[in-house]
Parts: structure tokens; sequence; C-alpha cells
């Protein structure tokens, strides 16, 4: 049964997370697809996929480069 999930990142650089999840894009998670938007204040991760377990995997996944991409900005802009 196919599964739709969408994950809204409130963040002061949204353009910058979004372009940090970009080349993520490229790769293929298995039975899923993805979409990320840059928003005001927020980045929007859609995900569709075939079934629970391939959207749980998929959203771990931005879920985790989506921090990493938040607080490595956040690093960068106190230096």
């Amino acid at each position: 049964m196919p599964s739709r999930a969408e994950l809204i990142v409130k963040t002061e650089r949204p353009e910058v997370v979004a372009g940090a999840l970009s080349p993520e894009l490229a790769e293929r998670i298995p039975r899923t697809k993805v979409s990320v938007e840059s928003r005001a204040g927020e980045v929007a991760i859609t995900i569709e996929a075939d079934d629970q377990t391939a959207l749980r995997a998929a959203l771990n996944s931005y879920i985790r480069w989506a921090n990493v991409a938040e607080e490595t900005a956040k690093e960068a802009g106190r230096r």
C-alpha cells in the first residue's frame, strides 16, 4: 500500500539545508520518490513510498541529513 509523508524542517537557512539535501535526490532510495522544496523559514521534504518500510527508511535518512546540514550551517555561521 503506497505511503506518503511530508517533513517540515524549520530553519533560518532553508536554502542551505535544501542545497545540502539536493545531492541525495540524485541517489535512488529503493521504492521511494522524494522532493525537497525551500520555503520561507523552512524546508519541505515530501516522500512517497511503495510501503511503510521504505517510507520509514527514507524518513530516517532525510531527518538525519537535514539535521547534519542545519548543524553544519550553524557552526559555519559562527566562525
